[in-house]
């Protein structure tokens, strides 16, 4: 049959031919034996037709192999064609048996190989993507050879239909539940639907958590710097809790803070009604430790989240206790160890530090190391007095890096003395390398306390300017990028998903097509479809929004919105206060009015993007 033959795309499949083997967009293949289980991509040769009724313009570019298929058939399409189906080409017992695994996802590629803008957003809107087949069976493959139809696992899932859900309608929660199920929906695909289960779960988890969750107003009561990166915050409620345990262990305290941010922050000491914070200022703060260091003052009232209650239990049946700790990581153990000190519990400590000037807290944790009040002597029947003391049951190991000395965590593993409860708290590199460790010295998981070093700082809400929707007399839409959501779904909402310039394929910073041009602001870039040197001028609306740090509005002077202030710095005029950025952050720090000669302190870590088509 023809390519350009008249077919019924509706017609149900059965059988079919291949009319090409294609190894690249140009050449042919008189046949081939297929081998391996990668993907190969099949497309409809009527496909070609339409397109280039649609398209005159470039019509002598629509032929076989201009989508970069593998194979060309006669009828099978996305309508006939279902997920997981499983087709025998040639002998059906013993020949080539493929299956069907997911649409393609069409990248921006296809925009310069037809030379038409914003093609690829309208092969996946007509459901003319083609699809890929996993192998099953190696054997045979040559035009003409006919294919059959052997067992079709999921016959409500067309591919068309499977792409009204993955491009189309991508906010149908059951749905999306149900094709994060298929087993033979490839990981590309089935991957995005995973990820929205995910985050829809999440979402509602976070909305109910809200819903009841009650907050309560701490006073700042002592502000403390401990190293020069590290500052310690003791907070007050203001109205007590009388029922309020006497004692915290573990326990992390959830505050509010401007600009809609919440951070968690590990307990150094303390009760509900009373505790203290230990805060590192991070090189790459987007508003919680840098507010807090530069911005809070004594006096000052924060929100804190109202259930705090301890979040590690004494691993009484332990024989010893090993900590493995980071930096301000060490925050997180401090009550539990003066807790086992008191007690006698043996416990060894190794900490890793940048240098001994960075150790905070020092003189408590060396008062860890000191003599412990003596146990009583149950034997006589008679209690500790307190002048009776012993060595403590609390060692410390430092490791100073500045010196070159290096914590190795996998000898510290292996060399566990026996029934030991390990605990770990540090930046993400220490994390992953204990997890590596336990895992190659066969700890189990209740073996192993892993304690986040740092508050979750994704999610952030955000603002964009979206530049080129502005004109003369209409100033540029500023949209709000809720925490929950992504760039890409901020546009659609405010724009419409029907809006042509607002194009994306696979969602999983895969492809580039939901690419954006950048005109302000600093991403940290996720996905892989960016080169290094498109990352200067352009990001993935779809992804890489989890750590946005940003300057201010420095809207491009081809919109009409030169910042005047300067690359470093920008004068809000309604607050009269002059806001610094640097290329490493935000310096959160008083300022002196420009003009005035009155301080004001800063009150936001301002997060905008400006972007374009």
């Amino acid at each position: 049959m023809a390519p350009g033959a008249d077919i019924d795309l509706d017609a149900p499949f059965k059988e079919d031919i291949i009319l090409e083997v294609r190894r690249s967009r140009m050449k042919m293949m008189p046949g081939l034996t297929i081998q391996s289980g990668i993907d190969k991509t099949i497309y409809c040769s009527s496909h070609y037709p339409q397109w280039q009724a649609e398209y005159p313009e470039a019509a002598s570019r629509f032929k076989p192999g201009g989508f970069g298929e593998n194979l060309v058939t006669a009828s099978m399409n996305e309508r006939n064609v279902c997920v997981g189906d499983i087709i025998s080409a040639g002998d059906p017992d013993s020949g080539l048996l493929l299956q069907v695994s997911l649409p393609r996802q069409p990248c921006f590629k296809l925009n310069h190989r037809f030379h038409l803008k914003n093609f690829a957003p309208k092969t996946y809107a007509a459901s003319r993507t083609g699809w890929y087949y996993r192998v099953l069976r190696p054997g045979p493959l040559e035009a003409g050879m006919s294919i059959a139809l052997v067992e079709r696992k999921h016959p409500k899932w067309t591919i068309e239909r499977l792409q009204e859900y993955l491009h189309r309608n991508q906010t149908d929660d059951a749905m999306n539940e149900e094709l994060s199920q298929i087993e033979e929906l490839g990981q590309e695909a089935r991957g995005a639907f995973v990820k929205r289960v995910a985050k829809a779960k999440a979402a509602a988890n976070k909305k109910q958590q809200q819903s009841s969750e009650s907050w309560a107003d701490y006073k700042l009561v002592e502000k403390t710097r401990q190293t020069a990166r590290i500052t310690s915050f003791v907070l007050e409620r203001v109205a007590p809790d009388p029922d309020a345990p006497s004692y915290l262990l573990g326990a992390h305290a959830r505050l509010r803070l401007p600009g809609g941010l919440v951070r968690s922050y590990s307990i150094v000491s303390g009760t509900p009604n009373r505790f203290e914070l230990g805060v590192a200022l991070e090189d790459s703060s987007r508003g919680g430790s840098a507010y807090l260091h530069g911005t809070a003052a004594v006096g000052d009232v924060l929100p804190v989240a109202a259930s705090i209650t301890s979040a590690i239990a004494p691993a009484g049946k332990a024989s010893a206790h090993v900590f493995i700790a980071g930096g301000v990581g060490i925050t997180a153990f401090m009550a539990l160890l003066d807790m086992y000190r008191k007690i006698h519990w043996d416990s060894v400590v190794h900490y890793a530090v940048r240098s001994k000037d960075d150790v905070p807290f020092a003189e408590r944790l060396a008062a860890l190391t000191g003599p412990a009040p003596a146990a009583a002597d149950k034997s006589k029947g008679t209690a500790a007095t307190e002048d009776e003391e012993e060595a403590s049951s609390v060692k410390i190991v430092y490791y100073d890096k500045a010196q070159g000395q290096r914590l190795d965590i996998a000898q510290v593993m292996s060399s566990l003395p026996w029934n030991s409860q390990v605990y770990v708290c540090g930046p993400p590199g220490m994390m992953a390398e204990a997890q590596r460790a336990a895992g190659s010295a066969g700890l189990g998981e209740d073996e192993v306390h892993y304690e986040a070093f740092a508050a979750d700082t994704g999610g952030d809400p955000f603002e964009v300017v979206v530049a080129n929707r502005g004109g003369q007399q209409t100033p540029a839409p500023v949209l709000q990028v809720g925490g929950e959501e992504t760039l890409l779904e901020a546009l659609r909402r405010h724009f419409g998903a029907d809006d042509s310039a607002i194009a994306s394929s696979c969602e999983v910073g895969n492809c580039g097509t939901c690419k954006v041009v950048l005109k302000s602001g600093r991403v940290d870039h996720r996905g892989t479809a960016l080169m290094e040197n498109e990352k200067k001028d352009g990001m993935l609306s779809c992804w890489g929004l989890t750590s946005l740090m940003f300057s201010f509005d420095q809207t491009s002077p081809e919109y009409g919105c030169a910042d005047k202030a300067g690359p470093r710095d920008t004068v809000d005029q309604a607050r009269g206060a002059v806001y610094v950025a640097t290329m490493d952050g935000v310096r959160a720090e008083a300022l002196r009015r420009r003009g005035g000669g009155r301080q004001v302190r800063f009150v936001h870590t301002w997060k905008r993007l400006t972007v374009g088509w």
